[in-house]
């Protein structure tokens, strides 16, 4: 039920309802006295930062001649707005300098603080770090409030369930959590009190499930991602200091994406269409000139934008798979078209040779094993193919040699995509393509990827890697069935990525 409902929304738009829905909750108890921020100076803060963000931002996008990306403006605009302390009168002064000046620095940030014209920073934090060290103006977290603890720890999960961020999550929630016992014990603290103020009235919820997962400065792979977690969450421990200084939450999160840069360099691309190409009745190729290397791994993906006029509620914004092998000149998409589409595949499929699309944020562990002679599993469904045509042909460049098999469902015959380098692959590399037809089934008889399936084509199932891609009830269902036939959890490995919806 909760998965149904995710997969509707869009990351960036799961993260602006959460953050609208818990400034409502805290106007709501500032009418009852709950909370001592009045609802009409809470929603005035509100919007007082997101016209200052608002306008910023659209004088840096003209002036640097980048797309315009509303839900980006939303999203930092609300987290400030949850982090510095509303106004008790309409022209305080002190408010006004330091929701005025971290909104301007926040949107300021990306453009100035970039690197290969992908932003270093968080917004928000560098936003109010940046007021913080110029006029001395701190926000306060107002966000940690034990009387929102509960609605910040629910909606904030939602998030890292939606973005399958739980490795970062969780090593950032155990090494805090381990470090404040340790505090505890040192300092031989009262247990209830201590724990209350490190979770309940500080705003580690908050800056754990929305602030540090934030994908686009974030590292790109799991391992990388585990540890900037469990570095920042030692940096705010409240007995960690570098001699005299203590990290602010917002200090901490700007170290970590430094460090979150240096082990996984962004980039960001504008790049031409070259052609389309049609592959089935509803599945397209784009092709884009590459104006210079990209290092990727074959299964990794890009965020793509697409500026387009009246963007329905899934923006301008998504994920998809690189289908090209790192060793092409080339960049490719395999995209299936819907009907009705989103506005966005609707301006992607309208794109014509010369016009641009901006892609970044290269990540993603759905990669091959370093152990060469592991026999591998490749399960696709429909245009759930493309990490595996991007593996392939590397490995058809390369004259690398695995033991693959491949069993691909569609609909028909006429729906499948790549059967020219799968039957290549077949011939000069002696990988096996199982094709598998709900709707027409070819002369092989096979319907469905199920036990039945995997018991007849894959010989000692048990000792091979599943790598399985495709629409995410399939993905669930056969990583279900996998575990029901022995298959271990390390041994599945599924293709996701945030905003897949």
């Amino acid at each position: 039920m909760i998965d149904s409902l995710l997969n509707k929304i869009t990351m960036y738009r799961l993260v602006v309802y959460e953050l609208i829905f818990l400034l409502c909750v805290a106007g709501i108890m500032g009418s009852f006295g709950v909370l001592s921020y009045s609802p009409a100076f809470l929603a005035f803060s509100t919007a007082v930062i997101f016209c200052a963000c608002w306008f910023v931002n659209r004088v840096f996008a003209y002036v640097f001649e980048a797309p315009y990306n509303p839900e980006s403006t939303w999203i930092t605009a609300l987290i400030l707005a949850l982090i510095i302390t509303p106004p008790t009168t309409w022209l305080d002064p002190q408010y006004l300098s330091l929701a005025l000046w971290a909104s301007a620095w926040a949107m300021a940030s990306k453009y100035m603080f970039a690197i290969g014209k992908k932003h270093l920073f968080n917004p928000a934090a560098a936003g109010v770090a940046m007021t913080s060290v110029f006029l001395g103006l701190s926000a306060s977290w107002w966000v940690g409030t034990p009387v929102l603890a509960p609605f910040v720890v629910v909606g904030g999960l939602l998030i890292v369930r939606k973005i399958h961020r739980f490795d970062l999550w969780w090593s950032f929630m155990t090494v805090f959590t381990g470090g404040i016992l340790y505090f505890i014990i040192d300092y031989q603290l009262g247990l209830g009190q201590a724990l209350s103020q490190s979770f309940l009235t500080a705003p580690v919820f908050f800056f754990g499930t929305v602030m540090l997962t934030e994908p686009l400065t974030a590292p790109a792979t799991r391992w990388w991602r585990m540890l900037y977690g469990a570095g920042i969450a030692i940096l705010i421990l409240p007995n960690v200091s570098i001699g005299s200084f203590y990290f602010s939450p917002e200090l901490a999160l700007l170290a970590g994406n430094i460090a979150a840069y240096i082990v996984s360099p962004k980039q960001k691309l504008v790049l031409k269409l070259k052609e389309k190409i049609r592959l089935s009745r509803d599945v397209f190729e784009f092709v884009f000139a590459l104006p210079e290397r990209v290092a990727f791994k074959p299964g990794q993906y890009m965020e793509w934008t697409l500026a387009h006029a009246g963007a329905d509620s899934r923006s301008i914004r998504r994920y998809f798979t690189i289908a090209s092998a790192p060793e092409d000149s080339d960049l490719r998409l395999g995209v299936k078209f819907y009907s009705p589409s989103s506005t966005f595949k609707k301006a992607l499929f309208a794109m014509q040779p010369g016009d641009t699309i901006v892609a970044a944020q290269r990540a993603g562990d759905f990669t091959l094993p370093r152990n060469r002679e592991k026999r591998l599993v490749f399960i696709a469904g429909g245009i759930g193919v493309t990490p595996f045509r991007s593996m392939i042909q590397h490995m058809l460049d390369t004259g690398e040699k695995r033991p693959v098999t491949v069993l691909f469902a569609n609909k028909t015959p006429d729906d499948v995509v790549y059967r020219d380098m799968f039957d290549r692959a077949q011939r000069e590399l002696g990988i096996k393509t199982v094709y598998a037809f709900s709707d027409a089934p070819d002369a092989s008889g096979t319907r469905f990827i199920d036990r039945a399936a995997i018991e007849r084509e894959i010989p000692q199932y048990e000792d091979c890697l599943f790598y399985i891609s495709g629409p995410q009830g399939m993905v669930t269902s056969l990583k279900d069935m996998l575990g029901e036939l022995g298959i271990k959890r390390r041994n599945i490995k599924t293709d996701y990525f945030p905003g897949f919806a």
